[in-house]
């Protein structure tokens, strides 16, 4: 339903479009590039919901509540592990691929990103909710996906893996909660 994400600054977008002209042979080529710190299921917005309920949120029902109703209990149920999580250090480092990716078309080619603090939050935020299996908690990889799938001519993959540059540095001071649906920030939260 939401995730949350990582605002990305302008030298991603700019490192990215430098890249661009060698991610020809790539089924889709990203244009709109997010970091995940971490995703949200229908029951993590449900009043009262605990693991294992089977009713909780619309009189019994399964169903997600209204986005605006689902944005606002989101907000409300980040405040606890949000809370005395300041501002901290995150950095593009190289870049990677997944060549088994849990779903979705193969291969992936994205952006390493580091940074301690966002360990840090992954690791409380899946403490609170819990961890989608295969993606997150001990597999949670951070990157930011430049293409995928198709079929990228022999050594283009390497190349990309290889490919020099200096490192992109930011502080994050707010996260975004990402709606797919919509594809747009629904909410930002200060840190």
């Amino acid at each position: 339903m939401f995730s949350l994400n990582v605002p990305l600054p302008p030298g991603v977008d700019r490192l990215a479009a430098d890249l661009h002209p060698k991610l020809s042979g790539f089924d889709r080529v990203r244009e709109r590039r997010t970091l995940v710190c971490k995703r949200f299921g229908v029951a993590d917005v449900r009043d009262g919901e605990r693991d294992g309920d089977e009713g909780g949120g619309r009189e019994g029902s399964r169903e997600p509540p209204p986005r605006e109703e689902a944005l606002d209990r989101l907000r409300e149920r980040l405040r606890r592990p949000l809370a005395g999580v300041g501002p901290f250090e995150v950095a593009v480092t190289g870049i990677d691929v997944f060549d088994a990716p849990r779903s979705g078309s193969r291969p992936v080619v994205y952006l390493t990103v580091e940074g301690d603090g966002l360990d840090r939050l992954h690791r409380r935020l899946c403490a609170a909710f819990g961890a989608v299996e295969g993606i997150e908690g001990d597999d949670y990889v951070p990157h930011v996906t430049l293409a995928r799938g198709g079929n990228p001519e022999p050594g283009v993959v390497a190349d990309l893996v290889d490919a020099a540059f200096d490192p992109v540095r930011w502080r994050v001071h707010a996260l975004d909660v990402w709606d797919p649906e919509f594809r747009e920030v629904a909410s930002s939260v200060e840190l």
